[in-house]
């Protein structure tokens, strides 16, 4: 039987006052997998170690604070897509605009209400998950779609064209797009997966056949020439596989743009 907490998304609490970590950490435990951490440091040795889903952070902390903490995932390539919701005693409008700033993607001051923090957590994982599912089912939705930050665009923009520049290779691989985009393969794995919820080997499937409708949205290309070009080993595996992932036939797919057109 699979652990229950594999089940659950893991969520990041980081705040120095051990009562309020403590007391976030008991009322989230229910519903959600948490990791607990005094300080900044300790927030980001978990991020080492585990998958976070998403962080809850104070803003004053010792060494890191909170808004260090948020600027400096941010930034980072590997962890950018990871939603961040500052807590705050500051209840100045001065202090939310900085807090924004630093690209946190929600802002709570203390002291707040439990429900309202759960409601929160819940509307930001949500959302992430309603983008991803809309990218994975829509022939016409971009990869960019999926990026909510400068860093996340960059990643799925570099991630996007190795893809594309092999993509009529079937032996295209993770390890290949690990060593290209100079990323260990399980932080690859953990971070397609993040903003995807795809594996590595998936992602690169569905780019295959996003970039089979659009070529045949364009209509020069019949449709066994077509999966040759995106990398299938034959026309009838392509077929099954857009229609398993599209819900719609690559014909019927074609006509449907034909008429909108």
């Amino acid at each position: 039987m699979a652990n229950v907490n594999q089940l659950k998304s893991t969520i990041l609490v980081a705040d120095d006052h051990l009562e309020i970590l403590d007391f976030i950490a008991d009322d989230l435990s229910d519903q959600y997998h948490v990791l607990k951490a005094c300080d900044g440091n300790q927030a980001l040795a978990h991020l080492d170690n585990a998958a976070v889903d998403l962080i809850v952070s104070d803003v004053m902390m010792p060494g890191i604070d909170g808004y260090e903490l948020c600027a400096r995932l941010k930034d980072s390539m590997h962890y950018s897509h990871i939603p961040f919701i500052l807590l705050t005693a500051k209840n100045s409008l001065q202090s939310k605009i900085e807090g924004l700033e630093y690209g946190a993607d929600a802002y709570i001051e203390k002291p707040f209400s439990p429900t309202f923090l759960q409601a929160q957590i819940s509307s930001l994982l949500r959302n992430r998950q309603n983008v991803r599912e809309h990218y994975n089912h829509s022939p016409n939705s971009s990869i960019q779609s999926m990026a909510l930050n400068k860093s996340d665009s960059a990643f799925l923009e570099k991630l996007n064209s190795l893809i594309l520049e092999h993509i009529t290779e079937q032996s295209l691989c993770v390890d290949l797009l690990a060593d290209q985009m100079h990323m260990s393969r399980p932080t690859l794995y953990r971070k397609i997966k993040a903003l995807s919820d795809l594996s590595p080997n998936e992602l690169i499937n569905i780019t295959r056949l996003k970039k089979a409708a659009e070529l045949l949205r364009e209509r020069n290309y019949r449709i066994y020439e077509i999966s040759s070009m995106v990398g299938f080993s034959s026309s009838s595996h392509f077929i099954r596989n857009f229609q398993k992932q599209f819900g719609i036939s690559p014909k019927e797919w074609s006509e449907q743009q034909r008429q909108l057109s």
